[in-house]
């Protein structure tokens, strides 16, 4: 995957699978939008801030998921995200979800999302985040 990309690991708890402890379609739409959240607080901001400080609300306006395999309860699964195309009034996602250890590939996913003001209509994305979400290193320096 491309930068900015981020890594966050979840396990599947008992309330998300049904009776055979197989994981609700739904829950990895959920995982998805952890993953985003917490690639977006790498990059050195979060959605509160966008929207308390900047009036900028990233609504979906798009999901898609391709499953593979099952999860099952009690799985570690690392949800790996990334920006796919930023655009002023636009932001698509990509997703994949793996079984660690091993990584062996669940789903696969995006999402598109459109910049609102707080009564939706539609605004240009703030340059900074523009920015952060564009730069290769995550608009953060290069780690060694």
């Amino acid at each position: 995957m491309t930068a900015p990309c981020h890594e966050t690991t979840v396990r599947v708890r008992y309330a998300e699978t049904d009776q055979m402890g197989v994981v609700y379609y739904a829950n990895f739409l959920v995982w998805f939008e952890v993953g985003r959240v917490e690639l977006l607080r790498d990059l050195g901001f979060s959605y509160r801030e966008m929207e308390k400080l900047d009036d900028c609300h990233i609504v979906v306006a798009e999901a898609r998921c391709s499953y593979k395999k099952p999860a099952l309860y009690d799985d570690s699964l690392c949800i790996r995200t990334r920006v796919l195309q930023v655009r002023r009034k636009t932001i698509r996602f990509a997703y994949e979800v793996l079984r660690s250890p091993g990584a062996e590939l669940l789903a696969t996913g995006e999402t598109l999302h459109v910049i609102c003001n707080r009564s939706g209509r539609p605004k240009s994305l703030p340059e900074k985040y523009m920015k952060a979400l564009s730069s290769p290193a995550g608009g953060h320096p290069a780690k060694p």
